[in-house]
């Protein structure tokens, strides 16, 4: 074998992939993934419309084979895949991805199903009658041609784009280490925009937002907020949520959501088997059929309800769950000179009018050109007709037109050009019409030549000629806003996609929790056995019971006056038998720390106040919105003296009356403008003072035209009008509320109470029973009551809760 013979150049691989890796890299910056600032488009798709242009299909030609368009654009101009032309191509027709095509296809060009365009082979394109304002004056020396990638011709560096496409029409694209996702707007706007910064070149972008309100969707839907549009016009990056447009239908007793408008670049088929495939999976509880009744007229997808379910919290688990509600990033990356940048909302619109005051200069350097050449000729021309007779004589005594031109120039100091057009001129010019025309074209050419000096003299003369085109454009093409922009930007919460309903809280003693329907229960009369509400161990029975609903907030006070917080959902739920779950698995509460009083919020309110009472009969009144950061932890509620313990929690507005009742039967009342208002931290105040082994059981608001109903632990109570218990100061003794003895048994629960409630009543076997409030006798104050409950031998009642009115 021949020894190699040869320069050996040693060489760094390091150095040598960084140098090719960065060639590359640049070379797909700047050559394909990135649009320029200046004309909004990608090299293959200004490619096509240049190919187009120089085809002449344009918008008054007939439409022509997209493989026809595609083979130009290939052999001249782009060296890659026919496939990627085409997809270019496509991506230029489809109206649900360009707010304003610039191609207008003729064919199968795709569908927001997902549906594939048909082969280059069988559609056909010509360019949009917008995109001659992207073309304009392209033939005028306004724009720099470079060599195609053979050197056989010539293609533009950048189009001279009389509008600012790459705002109007948006852009996408991922190069190395970068990427672009320009969203696409209104025309109307964008020129709007951009005629204030030319009138005001000082301008903020706050000031432009009131021209430019957002990004405007080709497929229209609903911006949720501006503060992701605030954030991608102020500093180059952002993100909208876009949401559906729905309606609702009723149909009887049915309703029916109605998608009629999806978020931008949104699949509408995989939309649709997205949504069946939560429903079959019963990730979403409440539809009964889904169909797609979309043609021709629009998009039309029908998610048909039960009648059961609640519409706002299926569209919520819609949005939550499936691209109805989408998140549009947005990286405004453009190429300035050759050279990637991030720009904000100004930044864009100022470097586009730049580039369009190149334009017209250069435009206008060439119709100065142009007219003055002309104006040369026309000078010539006169020379000739005021001397006709002479000119004709040279013409006739000359050899040949060679001899002729000379003898022309000679005599009457022509350039020549000018003695050119005369020997080419026509008899018929001599006319006196003739003569008159060529006047009138004269004079027409100096004021142009006039008009076009002092164009390039004075910058404000081509700030006007831009604004005045641009309002042409925008009187030609715009259009109305098809994107709605909605103040609401608030995420989802859990509360929203999950249905509110009225639940029964049951605990028990030793910390079980479990949430049921209310509706587990029926009404009962007075007297009867009632159904078993929760399976418990033998040592252990239930300890409260509570009315309210699923996005009700609970609150959790603790024998140490800590406070925890859990939303009514979040309690799990189980059934009637079911234990429940340990509190300690829902809250991070201590050892020996349990809990004592449990109330039901509906929101932290400014203008509420929450009202404590303890075992030993102290009070205190704090306002809600103290509570409101209150955590799984649990914060302190309130201050406790050594052996005391929270017996209840009320809502109050700060002017209500309060009614307090013990053990032994006594209860006072009194007002609640009696007791200050206290931090969150503190002990609070005297409501009752108490006789000795005395304790309070229950705390309670007095209500108008109400009767206070009193039940003890033997299954006896009885109602009494509330007007028998007089208003007392606060601190005092009380009076006789009912008469303990042997038979009824101590109090167990005090409850002001309406003939139309309804009372829920547990034992500590975990019996309960619900009753009438009208079943239950009314008495006088000193009084034993009647039986409302049978109990078990060694049974007694352990609570009591109200279920309220429809108008409460």
């Amino acid at each position: 074998m021949p020894a190699l013979t040869g320069k050996i150049i040693p060489i760094d691989i390091n150095e040598e992939m960084k140098h090719s890796y960065l060639d590359y890299a640049m070379s797909v910056i700047v050559g394909r993934a990135l649009p320029d600032v200046r004309d909004g488009l990608k090299p293959v798709h200004r490619r096509i419309l240049y190919a187009m242009h120089t085809l002449g299909v344009t918008p008054d030609k007939p439409h022509r084979k997209s493989a026809y368009i595609v083979g130009e654009v290939m052999a001249k101009y782009h060296p890659h895949g026919d496939s990627s032309i085409y997809d270019a191509l496509v991506r230029l027709a489809q109206d649900f991805s360009c707010r304003y095509p610039l191609i207008d296809g003729h064919g199968n060009f795709g569908s927001v199903d997902g549906d594939v365009p048909a082969a280059m082979r069988y559609t056909e394109a010509r360019l949009n009658k917008i995109t001659t304002e992207m073309l304009a004056d392209i033939d005028k020396e306004t724009i720099d041609f470079m060599p195609n990638y053979d050197e056989s011709g010539k293609e533009p560096v950048v189009l001279p784009s009389r509008f600012p496409n790459l705002l109007v029409n948006g852009s996408a694209g991922i190069a190395v280490g970068m990427a672009t996702n320009i969203p696409p707007h209104n025309l109307t706007e964008v020129i709007d925009g951009l005629v204030m910064l030319i009138d005001n070149p000082q301008i903020d972008i706050s000031d432009l937002m009131k021209y430019i309100n957002g990004p405007d969707f080709p497929t229209g839907a609903i911006i949720m907020g501006k503060e992701g549009i605030r954030s991608a016009y102020k500093t180059g990056r952002g993100a909208v949520k876009v949401r559906a447009k729905v309606d609702l239908e009723e149909n009887g007793r049915k309703t029916s959501i109605i998608v009629s408008e999806l978020p931008y670049q949104v699949n509408k088929a995989r939309l649709i088997e997205k949504i069946a495939e939560l429903v079959k999976d019963k990730k979403i509880d409440g539809i009964s059929d889904l169909r797609d009744e979309s043609d021709r007229q629009g998009m039309r997808i029908v998610i048909e309800l039960r009648r059961d379910a609640n519409h706002k919290v299926i569209l919520n688990q819609l949005y939550k769950h499936t691209q109805m509600q989408d998140t549009f990033g947005i990286i405004m990356l453009a190429l300035v000179n050759g050279e990637p940048k991030i720009l904000n909302l100004k930044d864009i619109l100022f470097h586009y009018l730049e580039y369009q005051k190149d334009i017209i200069i250069r435009r206008t350097k060439f119709n100065l050109r142009k007219a003055e050449e002309r104006a040369h000729i026309v000078e010539g021309l006169r020379i000739a007709q005021a001397n006709i007779d002479e000119v004709i004589k040279i013409i006739r005594g000359s050899k040949n037109a060679e001899a002729a031109r000379e003898g022309l120039i000679t005599r009457f100091a022509l350039s020549e050009n000018q003695a050119q057009a005369i020997l080419d001129m026509r008899l018929h010019r001599l006319t006196g019409l003739e003569r008159e025309k060529l006047e009138a074209e004269y004079k027409e050419l100096i004021q142009k030549i006039e008009y076009y000096r002092s164009i390039l003299a004075d910058e404000r003369m081509v700030l006007a000629i831009i604004k005045e085109e641009v309002l042409a454009i925008k009187n030609k093409y715009g259009d109305q806003r098809r994107t709605v922009i909605s103040k609401d930007s608030t995420d989802f919460e859990d509360d929203d996609l999950i249905s509110e309903e009225d639940v029964v809280i049951a605990i028990t003693n030793q910390g079980y929790i479990k949430r049921m329907p209310l509706d587990t229960y029926h009404s009962q009369r007075r007297g009867g056995r009632g159904i078993n509400a929760m399976g418990t161990k033998e040592d252990d029975f239930l300890r409260h019971l509570f009315i309210a609903t699923t996005h009700h907030y609970f609150l959790f006070f603790t024998n140490k006056g800590k406070v925890y917080k859990l939303k009514g959902y979040e309690i799990p739920e189980a059934g009637r038998q079911a234990r429940g779950t340990a509190i300690v698995n829902l809250l991070y509460i201590d050892q020996d720390e349990y809990i004592t009083t449990v109330i039901p919020i509906r929101d932290f309110d400014n203008e509420y106040y929450l009202l404590m009472g303890t075992r030993h009969g102290i009070i205190k009144k704090t306002p809600l919105s103290e509570y409101i950061h209150t955590k799984r932890d649990g914060i302190k509620a309130l201050n406790l003296d050594e052996g005391d313990a929270l017996v209840n929690a009320l809502l109050t507005d700060g002017t209500v009356e309060v009614i307090i009742g013990t053990q032994n039967g006594l209860a006072i009342r009194f007002s609640e403008a009696d007791i200050r208002s206290t931090g969150r931290a503190t002990r609070g105040v005297k409501g009752i003072t108490l006789n000795e082994k005395d304790k309070v059981v229950s705390m309670d608001l007095v209500r108008e035209d109400s009767e206070l109903l009193v039940v003890t632990s033997k299954g006896y109570g009885k109602r009494t009008k509330i007007d028998e218990y007089r208003t007392q100061a606060r601190g005092g003794k009380g009076i006789i509320n009912i008469k303990c003895t042997e038979r009824n048994g101590l109090v167990v629960s005090l409850q002001v109470v309406r003939p139309d409630d309804e009372v829920l009543m547990i034992s500590a076997d975990g019996i309960m029973i619900r009753i009438k409030a009208s079943d239950i006798s009314l008495f006088g104050r000193s009084t034993q009551g009647v039986m409302l409950m049978k109990l078990g031998e060694g049974d007694q009642v352990v609570a009591v809760a109200k279920v309220l009115s429809g108008e409460d």
